[in-house]
């Protein structure tokens, strides 16, 4: 009779935890593929019609940390290469970091009349805090951010200025796509991740009225962010912070793509930077989550999409831990095939997404000029499961932070592999 007991509780267990596992699946699979939903879906997530005369100013923060001169150089020059008349570029560092500043001096000293250099000396270093202070000499409309290893289009800000006239917008998102997918077993499928995001599941999340915004390629009005005292410097992911609180406001958001237009960066240089990337968002997101500010957005549907946004660090912890479970126990356990069969429901949704992601990597190398070699798909379709347990470990690492109160800031380092990328890259 006890041993029954135990098999029934076990049973159950597999079946509620296959449910939620299987949920958590097939709601990510349905807005990764937003974007591809119809043609009216993927017009809407275009750029407007350019406007003949640009109408805006453009302050941009180039925040930097440990960089080297050939990384920053390039970025700089193709920002200050961008056909708008009327902006300003600004070099964030900070005060203990006395290479990067000499180097961010050196290359202003060259465009003295376009760039200028913020040292940011307050004790806490992160990025928020340097974006804070840079904040404070942005004389411009409308300010934008792009990382140390951000490499513009050079059409970009004519683009964004008309989408700000067209659509009235408070905001203005851009696209970001990693670039360097040959260089590891991951990078292929990290670029891959950051093309779905940018390309549908941002514009997913617009629909809904909750923007979870990205940290580069980002447009805001300055009186905008001045209203909000700009970002939160205690938070890990200050940029979906600032979307949450900008959703609350009401303020409008705007998300467009634009293949020819997206910002090339390079994936982490080594497993170990990317888990510490992906633990640094996790555990952002967790802190923007334990803040509370969508618990005030105006509607249930938006509040009902926030916390499912901000609860998908969770939630990967969670497959983490369960997923090997639910397998493991349905192989060797003797249970009645119904609960076996069950156990293994997570996987439809995850064999559907994954034949998604086979598509979508040729559109990838469509919209970016590469050509996609059949061992590209060998390797999407290999690395998938380990770069998914890399996620999970990164998530339930930084759930552990979470819980020690740990917000200590883990830099990405750039080492500029996506520069060799670029000659690739069609115009």
């Amino acid at each position: 009779m006890f041993l029954t007991l135990i098999a029934v509780t076990i049973g159950l267990l597999i079946i509620g935890i296959s449910f939620v596992l299987f949920v958590i699946a097939l709601s990510t699979l349905y807005v990764t593929t937003h974007a591809w939903w119809d043609p009216l879906t993927q017009a809407q997530t275009a750029y407007t019609a350019l406007l003949p005369e640009p109408a805006l100013s453009f302050s941009l923060i180039m925040p930097c940390r440990h960089e080297s001169e050939r990384v920053m150089a390039t970025t700089l020059k193709h920002l200050c290469e961008q056909d708008h008349p009327n902006m300003e570029v600004i070099i964030s560092v900070g005060h203990d970091d006395p290479e990067t500043v000499a180097i961010a001096r050196k290359l202003a000293a060259e465009r003295p009349h376009l760039v200028r250099v913020s040292v940011d000396e307050g004790p806490v270093k992160n990025k928020p805090q340097q974006l804070n202070t840079a904040l404070a000499m942005c004389s411009k409309d409308i300010v934008g951010i792009f990382d140390a290893e951000s490499i513009a289009a050079p059409d970009l800000l004519v683009h964004v200025d008309s989408c700000f006239q067209i659509k009235n917008a408070d905001v203005v998102q851009g696209a970001v796509q990693l670039v360097n997918y040959r260089d590891s077993w991951y990078s292929l499928r990290n670029c891959l991740e950051y093309f779905m995001w940018f390309r549908s599941r941002l514009h997913a999340y617009a629909k809904q009225g909750f923007i979870p915004l990205g940290g580069n390629t980002v447009f805001i009005r300055r009186d905008v962010l001045s209203t909000i005292n700009g970002w939160d410097s205690r938070c890990l992911a200050e940029d979906c912070d600032l979307g949450v609180r900008l959703s609350v406001l009401h303020r409008k958001i705007v998300i467009a793509y634009s293949p020819h237009l997206v910002t090339r960066e390079e994936t982490p240089d080594s497993i170990r930077s990317l888990v510490k990337q992906r633990t640094r968002w996790s555990l952002g997101f967790m802190q923007v989550y334990a803040k509370g500010d969508w618990k005030t957005l105006p509607t249930i549907r938006q509040r009902w999409m926030a916390w499912w946004t901000l609860m998908q660090q969770h939630f990967m912890a969670f497959a983490g831990l369960c997923l090997p479970f639910s397998i493991i126990t349905a192989l060797v356990g003797k249970f009645p095939i119904p609960i076996t069969l069950l156990a293994f429901a997570p996987l439809v949704p995850a064999v559907a997404a994954l034949a998604f992601d086979i598509c979508m990597l040729q559109e990838f190398g469509r919209d970016h000029g590469y050509k996609i070699r059949l061992y590209d798909y060998f390797r999407l379709i290999a690395g998938t499961p380990f770069y998914q347990v890399l996620l999970a470990f990164a998530a339930l690492r930084a759930l552990m932070k979470f819980r020690r109160n740990d917000f200590r800031w883990e830099k990405t380092r750039h080492s500029g592999s996506h520069l060799d990328y670029l000659a690739a890259a069609r115009p």
